[in-house]
Formats: structure tokens, sequence, C-alpha cells
């Protein structure tokens, strides 16, 4: 058992350890809370049961939201396609940060540029999975998995798989994307 220490500003309980901190300063200290280990099933129980909580005090019509967000993702997707700017604008938030998987971040009017100057062209996309979850009042995350279809800067199309992570705000009333990050899968190893 750790032995309770003091300083002059905090009285830290028995559980707490204090460790130096690998500087040059030799007066720097570190606090690492621990927990004993007769105490780790009851916060595994603890995990568990408040996932199903969770889930069972979903915001009343989270199915409602989940709608809206699914048919705004699609309506996102059909505008990006056709590059047609007065969707594109209805659909993106003014305050949107889109981080493709090649790394490049994009606003909201470079982004929509970017499609109406055809340096990036989107053919098509095909999800493979698409889940929502409402985190909060006005605030809804998508994830899954896709097929992405595009070419960039006058290259040959490509097929991408991508695993993406996106954030829709209600904006008076009306669901934006605010946020877009994906990242590409890598290509099957060969079975030998």
């Amino acid at each position: 058992m750790t032995p309770r220490r003091r300083c002059s500003f905090v009285s830290l309980p028995v559980e707490t350890s204090i460790r130096l901190r690998p500087r040059r300063q030799a007066d720097a200290l570190t606090i690492v809370p621990t927990l004993p280990m007769n105490k780790l099933p009851l916060l595994l129980l603890f995990a568990f049961v408040s996932t199903f909580l969770r889930a069972e005090n979903a915001p009343a019509g989270s199915d409602k939201i989940i709608a809206a967000v699914r048919a705004a993702d699609d309506a996102r997707l059909a505008g990006s396609i056709a590059v047609d700017r007065e969707k594109m604008n209805a659909a993106y938030s003014n305050d949107l940060r889109y981080a493709h998987s090649s790394g490049k971040i994009d606003s909201k009017a470079s982004f929509i540029a970017s499609l109406v100057s055809k340096e990036a062209i989107y053919f098509s996309v095909d999800y493979q999975e698409r889940n929502f979850v409402p985190v909060s009042p006005g605030i809804v995350l998508m994830n899954g998995r896709g097929t992405f279809k595009v070419s960039t800067g006058g290259a040959p199309r490509q097929e991408l798989d991508l695993r993406f992570l996106a954030v829709w705000r209600e904006e008076q009333g009306v669901w934006r994307m605010i946020a877009w990050q994906s990242n590409r899968q890598p290509a099957p190893t060969p079975t030998k």
C-alpha cells in the first residue's frame, strides 16, 4: 500500500502514487491514479451495464433524428456527385473541416470549389456500412465503410476502400455535415 503523501495544496488518497517525470527538472512530479485489483471487476461491471443503459436511454425521437441525418447524407452525396452547388451549400456547414484520406484538409469553400473545378470528381459511393449515433442534442456521429469511386488532380478513376467518421450538426433546423475524416483500408494480403 502506498503511504498517504501530502503537499502544501493537496492531500492524495492512499490509492494514488507519485512518480518523477523523466525530465531535467528534478522537482517535476506526475500524479498517477492507480486502481486496486479488487475493484477492477466492479469497474468492468459498471462499464458493461452503463453501455446498455445508454442504448436504452437514447434521446427520445432518435429514430426520427437518424432518418433525417440519413436523408441529409443521401442529399449530400447526390449533390457532390452531380456537382450541384446549391445542394452542397445546404448539406455542408460553414464550419466544415473535410479531411481526405490523402491527408488534404478542405474547408466548405475549398471543397466545393475542388468539385466545381473538377479537381476532384466523385463518381459513386457504395456504403458497406453506415451507422448513426446521436451523441447529444443537435449532434450525430456517422461512421462506417464504403467504396468511393473518385478521381483527383486529373488522375484516372480510383476505387478507394475507406473507413470514415463524420459529424453532423443541426443548424437552425437543418442537418449539416461539420466534419469528415476518412482513411484508406489496406489492400488484402494474398493467402499463401
